[in-house]
């Protein structure tokens, strides 16, 4: 199972398998520099992130894979990066997503936690 089978099982499907890329290798965020986001995503104040600020990072990429589309996370988000953060992130997500990451414990949690 992939990440993104967790998280379209953990969401119930429909409206968050649109938004998932197909793999993590889709993810092409940038690895260093400040990332701002579009106001779709965060209040105008709150929409500059420092890659390099591990604190910063994590907020950014929970913020983009809880209200970010398809593109968003294809954009913003770092798969070598998430999967470092994972398992501090995880613990901060919805908690759907942690409890589906708990059971499953397969291949999806493990391309998160080991890749």
């Amino acid at each position: 199972m992939s990440w993104t089978d967790l998280l379209r099982r953990a969401q119930g499907g429909i409206g968050l398998a649109r938004r998932l890329p197909a793999s993590l290798d889709d993810l092409h965020g940038p690895q260093r520099g400040v990332v701002v986001l579009p106001r779709h995503l965060c209040p105008p104040g709150l929409r500059e992130f420092d890659v390099a600020d591990d604190a910063r990072r994590r907020s950014l990429y929970g913020i983009v894979l809880t209200r970010g589309g398809r593109n968003d996370m294809a954009r913003f988000v770092n798969a070598g990066l998430l999967r470092q953060d994972w398992p501090v992130l995880s613990g901060s997500l919805d908690p759907k997503i942690r409890r589906a990451q708990s059971a499953g414990r397969t291949a999806a949690a493990s391309s998160l936690d080991h890749a």
